[in-house]
């Protein structure tokens, strides 16, 4: 009998959730002015109940008070602490009670605590606003994800792509060292993702983004090439895997991303134009529970629709607006 009362309050506290969230709060749709704007948090290594992480609590709610994004994307190591559950609590309540959708892409230090990639999936896709799915059956990692922006004229029509990419921890092959990458499998499932939407918007390459956690080894290429354009910091050398999977070619070919957003490499923050694709850092994110920048912050990228740029900041936890810029 106990056992039966509890599972109808479940069911109940189910019921009331989808009645109170819906699913239209799911959708993303750009606004009347044709804009939409995407706030990006990484590494924010949240250690529950550590005061050291408090500051980055501040800084999100700071954030979130004045931009009120659209969608917000949290790219890896946010919760590097025990119970992970209740960091992760913590952290997602600043956007659930606002009402923000977001999602996630994990990185190389979340799963080191008391749950693994998977288990993390689980309840991170449970709670209300995460647009995340745990699994695509049959493709490496999890919450891999093509999330949809509707037109603001059409609520049915897809006007752009976001891209969520599980870029993994460490090197899964022998003799090799370093940290994870985008396997062949998930890129095999990009190129389909990004051909079916090509095609259902009459053969044209929806404008997309993508994020994930670990730098691709392009972006130290295009870095260090100074015909490129550039803005802002690299305070230390990129640490992306030693094998190149592929991905960015991928993207060229697919025509479809027009920007990458990573964290990983805390106290890097530019921008670069390589083959016209933005290779972007977001903004160190966390505190004192880990090496920092001197301050932190967040991304902040506003798409415009039906065209393929987009503006981008980074907005401080003092309210400074750094490396504004327009792409291309």
């Amino acid at each position: 009998m106990k056992y039966q009362m509890k599972n109808k309050k479940w069911i109940i506290a189910t019921l009331y959730v989808f009645m109170v969230y819906g699913t239209q709060a799911q959708k993303l749709i750009f606004n009347k002015e044709g804009t939409f704007k995407i706030v990006q948090f990484t590494d924010i290594h949240y250690q529950h109940g550590n005061r050291q992480s408090d500051t980055a609590l501040l800084m999100i709610n700071r954030v979130l008070d004045k931009e009120k994004p659209d969608v917000v994307i949290f790219t890896g190591d946010i919760v590097t602490g025990k119970p992970a559950k209740e960091g992760w609590d913590a952290v997602t309540k600043l956007v659930i009670d606002r009402k923000i959708p977001f999602a996630v892409t994990l990185g190389n230090h979340d799963h080191e605590q008391d749950a693994t990639r998977e288990e993390l999936a689980r309840f991170i896709t449970a709670y209300p606003f995460n647009l995340n799915t745990p699994s695509v059956p049959g493709i490496p990692g999890v919450m891999n994800d093509a999330i949809p922006i509707y037109s603001s004229d059409n609520q049915l029509k897809e006007a752009a792509l976001i891209y969520c990419f599980d870029s993994g921890a460490y090197s899964t092959v022998d003799g090799v060292k370093g940290y994870g990458w985008i396997t062949s499998g998930q890129i095999n499932w990009y190129k389909t993702q990004s051909l079916q939407h090509t095609i259902q918007n009459n053969f044209n390459p929806l404008p997309a983004l993508s994020y994930f956690h670990i730098p691709l080894p392009e972006y130290r290429l295009a870095f260090n090439d100074e015909k490129n354009s550039r803005l802002g910091v690299r305070l230390e050398d990129e640490c992306s895997p030693e094998l190149n999977s592929g991905l960015f070619l991928a993207m060229r070919e697919m025509r479809d991303v027009m920007g990458t957003f990573v964290g990983h490499d805390h106290v890097n923050d530019y921008i670069v134009n390589y083959h016209d694709i933005a290779l972007a850092y977001g903004c160190f994110s966390g505190w004192k529970t880990t090496y920092t920048p001197k301050i932190n912050g967040a991304r902040v990228v506003v798409l415009s629709e039906g065209k393929r740029q987009f503006d981008t900041w980074l907005h401080l936890l003092d309210g400074t607006i750094r490396n504004k810029n327009t792409f291309p």
